[in-house]
């Protein structure tokens, strides 16, 4: 072997053992029940959530939780979700992160798990051999790519009894922590709802101001009416006790998050955007209670809002009941 090879050959030796070093250390930090292992890359938040874990000065709140391996898979025929994946993977190997060949050889690798495929049509299978496997899961949005694979998977979530956590980071929003939700007589809420031909329309991307509209008016919306362009939508729905509240979901112009919350002590602008850090310090709090700040019953309902304002835009605009989605979904 000539110099230029054994100084080659050494110095992949020592890339290696620092790689190997890095994933035995980090394993060994993340012990006692806080390997967190990861189900899609091709999200951003993967990486986010990774960063956030895997910091080298980590937040006090995240508990010693690490990311320790990954499944990239994830979206196959999406493109702008699979074109990430690569990039995303030797991101998270630059923090410490194993990637994995399937989610099975994941599962035997980890305590908790972060279902992260962007792709929703893809969350029932994966969700069923997380919960099958005993692991406490949370599901980044959306749930699923339709209303009765949401239903079964927190049927699935009640058969394994392993309780099932998901929400979007726009529930944390600024200012929403300051509203009394006791005193709210309305709301109108706001985000981008750009469309992907694989998901119902709000399921993709509109679903981030849903979100954010439910979690200032809480559960009990009756009935929505869409209007539907093809650069905005507004849906208005209304609750059991009268109470009205309105998302708009735009498709041009700058991208923004916000809203305005009517209550009995006067009118509160939420925004902006606050990042993900609000929404990982409660992931890791389920971990470690095995408590959901947001009940199976509000995610339903959330997905329910956006199934029946797709049946009011197939109808024209009219009047429909969530009742009547939830009833064909069940089917």
């Amino acid at each position: 072997m000539n110099i230029l090879s054994r100084r080659k050959f050494i110095g992949s030796a020592i890339a290696g053992s620092v790689t190997i070093g890095l994933l035995d250390s980090l394993s060994a930090r993340a012990a006692d029940g806080k390997r967190v292992g990861i189900i899609g890359l091709d999200t951003s938040h993967s990486v986010a959530f990774a960063k956030g874990l895997n910091a080298e000065n980590p937040n006090p709140v995240y508990d010693g939780y690490k990311v320790v391996a990954a499944y990239p898979y994830g979206s196959k025929d999406i493109e702008s979700s699979t074109k990430r994946i690569p990039g995303y993977i030797e991101d998270v190997k630059k923090l410490g992160v194993e990637i994995t060949g399937s989610v099975k050889e994941l599962l035997s690798k980890v305590d908790v798990v972060l279902l992260e495929t962007n792709d929703g049509r893809l969350h029932l299978a994966q969700a069923l051999e997380v919960l099958k496997a005993g692991k406490k899961m949370f599901i980044d949005k959306p749930v699923a790519a339709s209303l009765s694979d949401a239903i079964a998977i927190y049927k699935a979530a009640e058969k394994y009894k392993i309780p099932v956590f998901s929400a979007s980071s726009l529930r944390y929003i600024k200012g929403i922590e300051a509203i009394d939700t006791a005193k709210v007589l309305g709301a109108d809420t706001y985000s981008p709802a750009v469309l992907e031909k694989t998901h119902p329309d709000f399921f993709w991307y509109g679903i981030h101001g849903v979100e954010t509209l439910y979690t200032v008016m809480g559960t009990g919306c009756k009935s929505v009416t869409r209007v539907s362009t093809p650069d905005t939508d507004i849906v208005v729905g209304i609750w059991a006790d009268g109470r009205t509240g309105t998302f708009r979901g735009t498709r041009t112009g700058k991208h923004d998050y916000g809203g305005t919350v009517f209550t009995q002590d006067g009118n509160k602008v939420l925004g902006p955007y606050g990042g993900y850090e609000p929404l990982l310090a409660d992931i890791i709090k389920y971990f470690q209670t095995g408590q959901v700040p947001v009940t199976p019953a509000e995610t339903i309902e959330i997905f329910a809002f956006m199934e029946a304002a797709d049946e009011s835009k197939r109808q024209g605009g009219k009047n429909v009941t969530l009742e009547s989605v939830m009833n064909k979904a069940k089917k």
